[in-house]
């Protein structure tokens, strides 16, 4: 063997670990957008979720967080993420949807009464949605609850009869939302989230439905004068990132950033969930009355109608018949340990 062959493995010998070891400390920047403002509570965990995570790494992973809308809404923030400019974003129901469908399927019209029932039903779902995302080149780094949805309205809607009158509006694109809107008889204006204050003043629209911290971040709330008493359905959130960056960070570190990025998206659900409340207590302030329903039992069918037509347009479609059946019967498994189960109604 000649000297200058040996001198080439020894070198190889010695330079591949060292090489190895810097591909495993190799810095990773995850860039997520957020429609959450900087300075909001959201903004503040992410804010602190970010430094934890470059404490726990010894600063091989950070996030660089886009607040504030500023890549858009949700179709914007997933068509930069398939050609990698950002890498993930705190994405909503629409927003998950367009990744993996069947995930709204808890998102059903009048599905769940309480965020009780919300909890175990989408526990029991978790592992089975996040390997679809993963089967679809994106991981889901956290869930939340963003809230339950209410309707807002400039007249007091009694009736489906004065419901059919109004100009709703629907997420562009959605396709749960025009499912439930259609088995009302409606026919909702589809708009970008970002055009729905500027369309409410235009009176292209004259109705929505949103959670009550929506309602009032955006201001939508100034051009409504009623709300309903009882919620619609139940918006999910999720971080999502590409597979493709999460691949970068090393297994020690994915376990490290997992744990935090699902604790803070835990205090996330905290949050909204009080902040909802307040947010109803802000509305009822500037005015806006409560319309309740004058028949309990007409409302109840009314419900459940509208449940059933949406899933008998969407089972076979959105979700599999299979997945229905089972996201019931979890439903049905918590109701029968608790009968006492309520509606998160507006008091």
């Amino acid at each position: 063997m000649t000297k200058k062959l040996i001198l080439c493995l020894v070198l190889t010998a010695f330079l591949n670990p060292l090489c190895a070891l810097a591909n495993q400390q190799a810095k990773v920047a995850i860039k997520i957008a957020t429609l959450t403002p900087r300075t909001s509570m959201s903004g503040e965990l992410l804010n602190k979720l970010n430094q934890e995570i470059k404490i726990q790494t010894d600063n091989n992973v950070k996030l660089k967080i886009y607040y504030g809308g500023v890549h858009g809404d949700a179709k914007n923030v997933l068509n930069k993420m398939k050609v990698r400019q950002i890498h993930g974003g705190m994405l909503a129901g629409y927003g998950l949807g367009q990744i993996v469908p069947k995930v709204r399927v808890t998102s059903l019209p009048y599905l769940f009464k309480n965020y009780d029932e919300v909890e175990y039903v989408r526990s029991k779902l978790n592992d089975r949605m996040e390997q679809a995302f993963e089967e679809n080149g994106f991981i889901i780094l956290g869930w939340y609850d963003i809230g339950f949805v209410y309707s807002f309205t400039k007249v007091p809607v009694t009736s489906l009869e004065i419901a059919r009158k109004q100009k709703y509006w629907a997420p562009e694109g959605d396709p749960l939302a025009q499912a439930a809107y259609r088995s009302l008889g409606i026919s909702p204006v589809a708009l970008s989230l970002m055009d729905v204050l500027t369309s409410l003043s235009t009176r292209l629209i004259d109705a929505a439905s949103a959670p009550p911290i929506a309602a009032v971040a955006f201001r939508w709330h100034t051009k409504f004068q009623y709300m309903t008493e009882y919620p619609s359905t139940n918006v999910l959130g999720g971080m999502v990132i590409t597979k493709h960056i999460w691949d970068k960070v090393t297994p020690e570190n994915q376990k490290k950033i997992l744990a935090l990025t699902r604790e803070c998206c835990r205090n996330i659900s905290k949050g909204y969930r009080k902040q909802n409340e307040q947010s109803i207590e802000v509305m009822k302030d500037a005015g806006i009355s409560i319309v309740r329903p004058k028949d309990p039992e007409d409302y109840k069918k009314f419900i459940n109608d509208t449940t059933k037509k949406t899933m008998n347009a969407l089972v076979g479609d959105m979700f599999s018949q299979e997945l229905l059946d089972e996201t019931l019967a979890h439903l049905a498994e918590y109701r029968k340990a608790h009968p006492d189960s309520r509606v998160e109604k507006i008091e």
